[in-house]
C-alpha cells in the first residue's frame, strides 16, 4: 500500500527533524486534504442548479427550521456561522431568483425575516436528498460501525478545540 502525501510529509519531517513528533499532521493534513476534497465532490448539484457557494447552507437552515421556514438574518448568521453580511449577499441572490422572500415581523415592523418560498422548499428538498445520497457514496468505504465511531471521534475533538477566535 502507498503511503499518502500526508504520511510522506510526517516522514519527511522524521527525517529531517527526528526531534518532533510530527504525527499530529497525519489527523490535521488529512482533515485539511478531505475537506478540499469533500467539498469539489459535494458542490457540483449546487452549482448545476445555479447555487452559489454557501446559497444551499441558507435554503438547508430555513427549511430545516421548520413552517413557516423562516429566520432572522442573525438566527441565519448563528445557524450556519457566517457574518450578517455573507448572510445578506446570499439572500439577495437567493431573493433574485425567487427561492426566498424578505418580509416584516409582526412583533416588530422593523424585524425583517427570510422565508422560504414554495419554489425555495421544492428546490431544497430535491437537493438534500441528492446531497444525502453523494455522501453516502462518498462514505461507502467505511462500515456502518466505522462511520459510527469516525462520526464519534470527529465530535470529541471537535468539542475538545478552543472556541474559534478565542
Amino acid at each position: 500500500m502507498q503511503a499518502d502525501a500526508i504520511a510522506a510529509i510526517v516522514d519527511q519531517w522524521r527525517r529531517e527533524r527526528p526531534d518532533l513528533d510530527a504525527t499530529p499532521m497525519l489527523v490535521i493534513g488529512r482533515l485539511f486534504r478531505l475537506t478540499d476534497a469533500l467539498d469539489q465532490l459535494l458542490r457540483p448539484p449546487f452549482a448545476a442548479a445555479g447555487l452559489g457557494s454557501g446559497d444551499f447552507d441558507v435554503l438547508a437552515a430555513l427549511r430545516r427550521s421548520g413552517e413557516p421556514y423562516a429566520l432572522s438574518a442573525g438566527e441565519l448568521s448563528r445557524t450556519v456561522l457566517v457574518t450578517t453580511g455573507a448572510i445578506t449577499k446570499r439572500v439577495d441572490r437567493l431573493e433574485q431568483r425567487g427561492l426566498v422572500a424578505r418580509t416584516v415581523t409582526e412583533a416588530d415592523s422593523r424585524g425583517r425575516l427570510v422565508t422560504l418560498t414554495a419554489a425555495g422548499v421544492a428546490l431544497t428538498d430535491e437537493l438534500i436528498a441528492v446531497h444525502l445520497d453523494n455522501q453516502r457514496r462518498l462514505l461507502a468505504g467505511l462500515g456502518e460501525d466505522e462511520q459510527a465511531a469516525l462520526a464519534d471521534l470527529l465530535e470529541r475533538l471537535a468539542l475538545g478545540l478552543p472556541p474559534a477566535g478565542g
